[in-house]
């Protein structure tokens, strides 16, 4: 947090502090409309991001209190617009994750958005993950505009909008991260150009409408992206003269008080609807004057759920619930995915250990980013695997040297630091990482079956077709594959002499439910496979 530090001075001395609050609890503020000279214009914004679908309550393995759930989401917001009117945006990811979304292809959460008057939204990376056609449709089918102003190449998506407010104009910018193409299905951006955010951001704060005095950037980059984009707009000589919101999503960062750089302010509100994200700024003659928010925890305990919304809810999960309620397997354990982009989990452990023994591997490698959910010990449904493995990825093993299986973890740990999805989780083998070396050097030692990783050996590794293609950034998968000289892509799937597992007929959700209906209970342990050296 140094530049916002530093960047106090140049807004004032103004100070910004707050904390998570529970309604009805004062914001955080920042500012004063004393210190503009002039009558400022105010403007409260919603926001939620990184909803993923997750339509109903939910609550992490070993917790008590359930959280989220968008009929009390609802609740929140339709008592507070009524009091206080507001523009509603979300900051992309949206429609893909959970079941219940996933079911009808985000249809179900579109449905849902167009219910509760959403005003905008930014497509994030994961709104591309059912492929282009169905991301057309579910764009017209939404009664809002879908925005993304640094992709080119998709019908539909528009860069920016300007909306009225509080008798003044707002205008709204999507930017989304531009390794969609590496954190989306490769196939899935075939086509598309991806350009960088800050270089559209500019672009299209130029372009704006000029009778509004607001700019809103709504984007799914990730909240240390956001801040290095505050930065750059908002501070040094450079610095644009206008006031800025930075409404994040991506990283699903809990911001707990608006965060002041120069004259933007940056926010985001966690993950899957379990806060609602409040925001009042009062801008005058080019400047942020003052801005206030917090957020607002969601969950049962607020009362009733909105009735029109949970009707709604109800319809698509009796659709899901007849097939999705059935029995899959017993664990003994919580399944653990927090941690599987920085660390070894018992979840990852499971899912590694079955991609392995599947496909007759010596190893396996998976991106933890695969990973999106825990598990509570129990019973385990159809419904709770496919949220915890939304993704259609399925199982290949390749045949490659111990060299590039060693350029492959050194890959996956290259952004530990800021917890990306490449992280690998392992089967059959152990590495040592240190990530206080420089990237590309982070490998300590690498063992399979016990002994050392011989660099000139050929091993067989197993990992998931999205990694095989380059997504999450591996590019060792490929090569390896292409270095036979027979590699062609043929309806959507892999064909290689140096593929020795390709089964595009099973997605890893179904080898691992498999894998439930024919090994349970599972109790999955720690075990040491990965340690980072410190």
């Amino acid at each position: 947090m140094k530049p916002f530090i530093l960047n106090l001075v140049a807004f004032l001395s103004v100070v910004i502090t707050g904390c998570t609050t529970p309604a009805g609890t004062p914001d955080a503020e920042v500012g004063s409309p004393s210190m503009s000279g002039a009558v400022p214009h105010s403007y409260r914004i919603y926001h939620i991001n990184d909803f993923h679908g997750f339509a109903e309550p939910s609550k992490h393995p070993g917790a008590t209190v359930q959280q989220g759930g968008a009929a009390w989401l609802a609740t929140g917001l339709n008592k507070h617009r009524a009091e206080h009117p507001g523009l509603f945006l979300a900051a992309g990811d949206m429609i893909q994750g959970d079941t219940w979304s996933n079911f009808s292809q985000g249809y179900s959460s579109v449905a849902l958005l167009n219910e509760m008057h959403l005003d905008a939204m930014v497509t994030g990376n994961h709104e591309f993950d059912f492929g282009q056609e169905v991301l057309k449709q579910r764009i017209s089918e939404a009664r809002f505009p879908v925005l993304a102003a640094n992709v080119e190449g998709l019908p539909g998506l528009v860069p920016q909008v300007s909306l009225p407010l509080s008798g003044g104009k707002v205008t709204v910018i999507g930017l989304v991260t531009d390794d969609v193409p590496q954190s989306s299905h490769p196939r899935n951006t075939t086509g598309l150009k991806f350009t960088t955010p800050l270089a559209a951001a500019r672009q299209q704060i130029a372009a704006r409408d000029k009778d509004s005095d607001l700019v809103v950037l709504l984007t799914h980059i990730g909240h240390e992206q956001d801040l290095a984009l505050a930065e750059k707009l908002c501070t040094g000589p450079a610095a644009l003269g206008l006031p800025i919101l930075i409404i994040g999503g991506h990283s699903h960062t809990r911001v707990e008080a608006p965060e002041l750089m120069g004259n933007c302010i940056v926010v985001q509100a966690g993950e899957h609807g379990k806060f609602l994200g409040i925001v009042d700024v009062s801008v005058g003659k080019g400047k942020m004057i003052a801005a206030s928010g917090h957020l607002e925890e969601i969950g049962p305990n607020l009362g009733e759920p909105d009735p029109a919304i949970s009707t709604l809810i109800a319809r698509y999960s009796a659709q899901v619930d007849v097939i999705f309620n059935q029995k899959a397997g017993v664990s003994k354990v919580d399944l653990i995915q927090e941690g599987a982009r920085m660390q070894e989990t018992n979840l990852g452990n499971l899912v590694a250990d079955i991609v392995r023994k599947t496909t007759g591997a010596q190893v396996a490698l998976i991106n933890g980013g695969s990973l999106r959910t825990g598990l509570s010990k129990g019973e385990i449904t159809f419904r709770q695997v496919h949220a915890a493995l939304p993704f259609n990825n399925y199982l290949v093993a390749v045949k490659m040297s111990g060299e590039l299986l060693w350029q492959a973890l050194e890959h996956g740990v290259s952004g530990v630091e800021r917890g990306e999805g490449r992280f690998p989780q392992v089967s059959g083998m152990g590495f040592v990482f240190d990530s206080r070396r420089p990237v590309g050097q982070r490998i300590v030692s690498v063992t399979i079956g016990g002994r050392p990783l011989d660099r000139q050996q050929e091993y067989t590794v197993a990992t998931l077709d999205f990694m095989a293609s380059g997504g999450d950034g591996y590019t060792a998968f490929g090569q390896a594959i292409r270095s036979a000289g027979d590699y062609s892509e043929v309806g959507g799937s892999m064909r290689s002499s140096r593929l020795v597992y390709n089964d595009p007929g099973q997605f890893l959700r179904d080898a691992v439910l498999d894998a439930l209906a024919k090994g349970s209970p599972v109790a999955p342990v720690l075990q040491g496979r990965i340690v980072e050296q410190r």
